[in-house]
């Protein structure tokens, strides 16, 4: 009785079109308890956080079940996930599970083999790379001439990710205008968003991986602020960007930040023809062992969430472009992608 008193008055306060199927998912719901996801950053004030939060609020609601999102970074985080089979503790990286592998760094398994690979659910079109405000470089073009010209750049990077992939597209750019300067690009590894700023802040790099949504702020701080910074290089394709919320992030609108993307205002050419572009994209990680039923109903419920509409408006909102993908989906698009810049890699490294 005390259920169903309950849901009459969901149903009153948010109408039963809405309130009936958050209802029926928890009575369906197969993983009993809270529910954790851990993702692969350390940083609560980067790109992960921002997609993980938006999204675990919106599955919480579905679901009627409590969820806490970790930042407790890679490497915990496949430790936490290994332990629990169960559906109580998932995962969200971005596309670093399988580069790390490509470029063969410690700790990091061939995700498609070690974990079930879970539904996609945003990209990111604002992963970039920033320089100090009051750098004697003001964009792409300057950094990759003073590289060939002997100039010693610092470049913060997470190590076998997005911002490494992007740091190789760099160095290949450098290659090829200036054959045999690109060392003159020098990787500054560190961890997550929080600790390649400090590394700005501190004067110890000169370029550094950000995002629009991380790091934006900071751009419109002024040029004798210690922090300030600006974008010289979105790696997002013209046309994902172009899909984002016209008003953009901050103070900073999408037409500003276009003039950032590849093919518009910046180019970093990684073959004679093309230049090199990257869509960093979410999605959850599963224990191998969690059961088709808990795919399925998280699966199913995802679905919902995105069938409702109203978590594109807040991802949009937050500068992410909406990309949900079911669980099946999801492992096929990421598997061809994996593939696709395994050969860019091995290219971009010869």
């Amino acid at each position: 009785m005390k259920n169903i008193m309950h849901t009459a008055k969901v149903m009153l306060l948010a109408g039963s079109v809405v309130a009936a199927p958050a209802i029926t998912f928890a009575a369906d719901n197969p993983i009993r308890g809270n529910i954790r996801i851990v993702i692969g950053s350390k940083s609560t004030g980067g790109d992960t956080y921002q997609a993980s939060s938006i999204i675990a609020e919106a599955l919480a609601a579905k679901i009627d079940a409590n969820i806490k999102v970790d930042a407790v970074g890679f490497s915990a985080g496949y430790q936490a996930l290994e332990r629990v089979p169960s559906g109580n503790t998932l995962m969200i990286f971005h596309d670093q599970a399988y580069l790390g592998h490509l470029y063969k760094q410690k700790g990091y398994e061939d995700p498609f083999k070690q974990w079930q690979i879970g539904p996609s659910f945003a990209t990111n079109p604002g992963n970039g790379y920033l320089v100090p405000k009051n750098s004697p470089y003001k964009n792409m073009d300057e950094i990759l001439n003073a590289a060939g010209n002997g100039q010693t750049i610092r470049v913060a990077i997470q190590p076998g990710g997005v911002s490494e992939i992007g740091y190789t597209a760099m160095k290949n750019a450098v290659r090829l205008a200036y054959p045999g300067q690109e060392d003159n690009l020098v990787a500054l590894n560190t961890g997550s968003q929080s600790d390649k700023n400090q590394a700005m802040f501190d004067g110890l790099a000169d370029v550094i991986n950000g995002s629009v949504q991380a790091n934006e702020q900071y751009t419109r701080l002024p040029a004798d602020d210690q922090k300030a910074m600006n974008f010289v290089w979105l790696t997002a394709k013209s046309s994902t960007l172009q899909n984002a919320n016209p008003e953009g992030m901050g103070q900073t609108s999408r037409d500003e930040l276009l003039q950032y993307a590849s093919g518009l205002g910046v180019r970093v050419p990684m073959d004679a023809e093309n230049d090199f572009t990257f869509d960093k994209e979410f999605f959850f990680l599963y224990n191998k062992r969690m059961s088709p039923e808990v795919v399925a109903f998280l699966d199913n419920a995802l679905a919902e969430v995105f069938a409702d509409g109203k978590v594109q408006e807040t991802l949009k909102k937050s500068f992410f472009i909406p990309n949900f993908r079911t669980s099946a989906e999801a492992q096929k698009h990421f598997k061809a992608k994996r593939d696709s810049y395994a050969k860019i890699i091995e290219s971009l490294q010869k």
